[in-house]
């Protein structure tokens, strides 16, 4: 495969009436209609004067016309998708923050982004669908009372940066979590993008016979590279789904007849939660492989989704700094390491002590990565930036460990690590000792303060329908498999855990919301 530097070219491998996009209930969206798509958003942006590295901010549901229009609006401009669910304050916050000059909407949402939009004199443009036209197919109007304040479209022209984006341009812009501190906004170029879905594509030996049904949110960057750029970028297709739900999954799954799927860990346990009574599916189901990334996948989860559709599942790792994916347990005949993220999949890594010496096989340190895919670091933050780069290396702020084969073991996240009194505490070791009890489904340890210890540890979990154990009985199951200090002192049983935007567990202000503190 020639380099593949924009997201334009990386169009150019789907045959012209093969399906691109498919949605339930949808005629797909061939690769002939999903180009003239993009030509036809390029031009509507460029005559209102948005162009190249112009931001643009999407805010729209899950679906066919979010993947189209992130693919479109990088093709012509800066794609910054954001989360549906934001308050109006927030929306204020990230559209300035972003210098958005635009913002995407579904026609007649009452989505709290329009006021904001207003608020600071931003430009809306209305996304409308017809649903009797192909999946993914929109239009892209500009709304009469869009404002001209400061942050405004340049509707003259003047200075434009028009036709399709080119290498070195920004095309897709995300912030960070900001979980212990303000979010950072990282710039992804079209050369950073499409490295990560390239690595994808050779990781996962897709072909134009591939078909991911997408289940991730799709203002998060694995959804928009696993899910979206690297199946198109090898003339494959995409079932987009309106967001994860794992009632619809097994019906989707039926319609869809994907070769595989990308989730998070929790929406894998959800949906192992549901398929004993959709048995029929998951056989009549065809599936390649599955892929799990974005949080650690604990290997009792691993074994059990194996077992259910008779699959290999891979575990990747990746972060938005990153374009997403940085390393990734190959797919048989290679050997797959429970436990382990796998190999480099793309970038170098390595692992670093705190001065910044590389460490040999066998040491733990920080996880360090450099490549073609690594984003040149967070705009307009070069205090952030200089913690973050060391020697031309990108620091993760994960600790881990890697092998004489090069597999890589992640020990915890920096941040997450628990000190209880001077002992340092990986959360995960304690997750998998505790999901090893029959009873329990799913399960997070973290830090609660302590008076004297600085912190203690305490855990919540989710057990299996039917299946019954009290706090006091999944401690004693833990006391025999860890030492005493890391036995979590409070377990709460619950029947969800809180989560992230994106499905994740966060570790990091659990106590806070579960009123431990």
């Amino acid at each position: 495969m020639p380099d593949t530097a924009t997201v334009w070219e990386l169009l150019a491998g789907g045959s012209g009436e093969s399906p691109a996009i498919a949605a339930p209930s949808r005629e797909p969206l061939s690769y002939d209609g999903l180009r003239r798509q993009v030509q036809a958003t390029v031009r509507t942006l460029n005559g209102f004067g948005i162009g190249r590295n112009d931001r643009v901010a999407i805010v729209l549901p899950n679906g066919p016309e979010m993947a189209t229009a992130f693919v479109s609006v990088a093709c012509a401009a800066t794609a910054a998708p954001l989360n549906p669910a934001y308050r109006q304050p927030e929306f204020e916050f990230y559209l300035e923050d972003l210098s958005a000059k635009a913002l995407i909407l579904e026609a007649g949402s009452d989505s709290p982004a329009r006021a904001a939009a207003v608020e600071l004199g931003i430009p809306i443009f209305e996304s409308g669908a017809d649903l009797e036209a192909p999946a993914g197919t929109f239009d892209c109007a500009r709304e009469g009372s869009g404002g001209n304040g400061t942050n405004g479209a340049n509707s003259t022209g003047e200075g434009l940066r028009d036709g399709l984006a080119e290498a070195d341009d920004i095309a897709l812009i995300l912030h960070t979590s900001g979980t212990t501190s303000r979010p950072k906004m990282v710039p992804l170029t079209h050369r950073n993008v499409c490295a990560s879905a390239v690595n994808v594509q050779h990781t996962l030996r897709l072909t134009a016979e591939d078909c991911c049904l997408n289940v991730m949110p799709l203002f998060h960057i694995h959804g928009l590279i696993a899910a979206v750029l690297a199946p198109l970028g090898t003339g494959g297709s995409i079932f987009c789904t309106p967001g994860f739900n794992a009632l619809r999954f097994f019906a989707w799954l039926d319609e869809s007849r994907p070769t595989f799927y990308t989730a998070v860990p929790t929406m894998h346990q959800a949906i192992l939660a549901r398929a004993p009574r959709n048995r029929d599916a998951i056989d009549r189901a065809n599936l390649r492989f599955i892929r799990s990334a974005s949080a650690p996948l604990l290997r009792q989860v691993m074994a059990e989704l194996e077992e259910t559709f008779g699959a290999p599942v891979v575990e990747a790792y990746a972060m938005t700094e990153a374009a997403h994916q940085m390393t990734c347990n190959p797919l048989p005949p290679a050997p797959r390491k429970p436990g382990t993220v796998g190999i480099a999949a793309g970038p170098e890594v390595s692992v670093m002590d705190e001065a910044g010496a590389l460490l040999p096989a066998g040491e733990v340190g920080e996880i360090v990565i450099r490549g073609a895919n690594v984003s040149d670091g967070y705009e307009n933050n070069p205090a952030a930036n200089a913690e973050a780069f060391t020697n031309g290396w990108f620091r993760t702020g994960d600790q881990g460990v890697m092998d004489d084969e090069g597999y890589l073991r992640i020990t915890g996240r920096l941040k997450e690590i628990i000190n209880r009194g001077g002992e340092k505490i990986s959360p995960r070791e304690i997750d998998e000792a505790i999901l090893d009890h029959p009873a329990v489904r799913q399960v997070v340890a973290f830090a609660v303060p302590h008076p004297k210890l600085g912190e203690d540890i305490a855990a919540a979990a989710v057990l299996r329908e039917g299946m019954e154990a009290t706090p006091r009985e999944l401690q004693a199951f833990a006391a025999e498999r860890l030492a005493d200090f890391k036995v979590p002192r409070k377990i709460l049983l619950m029947d969800d855990i809180p989560k992230g935007p994106t499905g994740k567990l966060q570790r990091i202000g659990m106590a806070e919301k579960l009123g431990l503190t």
